[in-house]
C-alpha cells in the first residue's frame, strides 16, 4: 500500500513516514501542496493524508483536486493544528474522509490509516 503524505512540518513529516513505512507502508513524502498535486497524478497513491495549511496548495485544494477535479476515491485524511469546526465541515464537504487535529499520536494514525484502507478495499 503506497501512502502519500503532505505536511510543511519537517518533524512531523519524518515522524509519520517512520512510523507508517515501519508498520510496512511505503510513502511518498511531499514538503509542500505543488508536490503532492504533481505526486498524486504520477503515484496514484492508495491513501492521502495533507495537513491544511501547506506552502503552493493546502490540503482543502489537494482534497478538492482529488476528489472533485479527477474524480479519484482515493481516501483522504486531513491535518490539522486549527480545528475549527468551518474548516473541518468544508474539508468532508469537498470529499475528506478523516480529519485529524493536531498533536495526534501516531498509533491513531495507524487505526485511522488502516480503517480507511480497509473500507477502501472492500
Amino acid at each position: 500500500m503506497k501512502i502519500l503524505i503532505a505536511e510543511d512540518d519537517l518533524m512531523m513529516l519524518k515522524t509519520m513516514e517512520f512510523r507508517l513505512v515501519k508498520e510496512g507502508y511505503s510513502v511518498i513524502a511531499c514538503s509542500d501542496g505543488r508536490d503532492a498535486m504533481q505526486k498524486i497524478e504520477t503515484e496514484n497513491p492508495d491513501i492521502i493524508i495533507s495537513d491544511i495549511m501547506m506552502p503552493y496548495f493546502t490540503g482543502l485544494d489537494i482534497t478538492n483536486k482529488v476528489k472533485i477535479d479527477l474524480k479519484l476515491n482515493i481516501p483522504i485524511i486531513i491535518l490539522s493544528a486549527i480545528g475549527l469546526e468551518k474548516t473541518v465541515l468544508e474539508a468532508f464537504e469537498l470529499g475528506a474522509d478523516d480529519f485529524i487535529t493536531k498533536p495526534f499520536s501516531p498509533n491513531e494514525l495507524i487505526v485511522r490509516v488502516k480503517r480507511l484502507l480497509s473500507k477502501a478495499n472492500r
